[in-house]
């Protein structure tokens, strides 16, 4: 990945952020690594009390289709495999959660548009 790209998706996670602490979330980590893997943010649903896993994915353009047509089959099952090895590490028995995803797409000259599809795996 380079530089650019990283950034782009740093400033993408950033938005999803500041989404989720309008609608209250409470953010217990940020890009939460385990091996190889990695949880972009880890929250608590002020409503559902929920522990929601968030994967955000972020486009300057539609080329290659809309930010959330990205999350592939593979990719839930790695989402799936970190949020196990996140309650390994933490030493967590029993815990309501959920997988959220958050496809940012920048627009020039507009605001980003943002789509938060809450429980998106089942």
């Amino acid at each position: 990945m380079s530089f650019t790209s990283k950034k782009f998706g740093e400033e993408g996670e950033q938005l999803a952020l500041e989404l989720l602490r309008e609608k209250g979330y409470e953010i217990i980590e940020k890009n939460y690594r385990f091996g190889k893997g990695e949880i972009d943010i880890i929250a608590l649903d002020p409503e559902t009390k929920y522990t929601v896993f968030v994967e955000v994915k972020t486009r300057n353009n539609l080329e290659y289709g809309e930010p959330e047509y990205a999350i592939t089959l593979n990719k839930i099952k790695q989402l799936r495999r970190m949020a196990q090895a996140y309650l390994f590490d933490k030493d967590i028995r029993e815990l309501d959660c959920r997988f959220d995803v958050i496809a940012i797409l920048f627009r020039q000259k507009e605001k980003p548009l943002i789509n938060h599809y809450i429980n998106a795996f089942n």
